[in-house]
């Protein structure tokens, strides 16, 4: 469904991704791990069509393509059913009864129903983030792009938004792609997971073929991920 040749990134004087290659099949998930400033998100938005990449090719076998932003990026002036009704109307160009109907249905699936003539600042960061996910997947997408979609929230919150995904993601049969540094997550969500570091993105293989790896550079990283995730849970406890 997603093929990634050559791909490089350069932003001005700073080399961001250098020679990309790597293939998702249609309905698989893959999770996309690395440090900080590696170009995970960089990646994703090139495959979105969002950021162009200076050489090589993206090529994506679908023009059905959302995304979830790691901020959400909800209209706030909007209630949570007008979040969904936009896309169905800028994008589908559906509307009236069909449209609420279609609405409140993906509304229902995440959960959000009951919410539905709320503002995004009335509710929690989980519902925040379900919404965003209802909204990225109103279009019916075959292939969906989540963008660190746990960052920020609490474990149980965390792994609920995870089932979600993976939910949604076996009954709607869509082709998935997820940054993340969250690896619990990773292990739980992602078929495959490729390391993006050093510019460069590897496909390592399943969740157990990274966490039995003995690489230095992907021990470090599972280290670095598990010590930073344990300061984060004494700060909120």
């Amino acid at each position: 469904m997603i093929r990634v040749q050559n791909v490089s990134l350069r932003f001005k004087d700073r080399l961001i991704l250098e020679n990309v290659n790597f293939e998702v099949a249609a309905g698989s998930a893959l999770g996309i791990i690395g440090p900080s400033g590696a170009g995970k998100s960089v990646l994703l938005k090139m495959i979105a069509g969002l950021v162009s990449p200076t050489k090589g090719q993206i090529e994506v076998q679908s023009k059905k393509v959302s995304m979830l932003f790691q901020k959400n990026a909800l209209f706030d002036s909007f209630s949570l059913l007008n979040n969904l009704l936009l896309p169905l109307s800028e994008t589908l160009k559906i509307e009236g009864e069909i449209a609420t109907d279609r609405a409140m249905k993906m509304l229902k699936a995440v959960g959000l129903d009951h919410a539905a003539l709320l503002f995004p600042d009335e509710i929690s960061g989980g519902m925040q983030k379900r919404l965003g996910i209802a909204r990225a997947l109103i279009i019916e997408p075959e292939v969906i792009l989540y963008d660190e979609p746990t960052a920020g929230l609490d474990p149980i919150t965390s792994k609920s938004i995870a089932e979600l995904i993976i939910s949604l993601h076996k009954s709607n049969h869509t082709t998935l792609v997820m940054v993340t540094n969250d690896l619990q997550r990773a292990y739980q969500v992602s078929d495959t997971l490729a390391f993006c570091h050093d510019k460069i993105l590897e496909l390592i293989g399943t969740p157990k073929t990274v966490q039995e790896s003995t690489r230095p550079e992907i021990t470090r990283f599972i280290y670095s991920s598990a010590l930073h995730k344990s300061t984060d849970q004494e700060k909120n406890s």
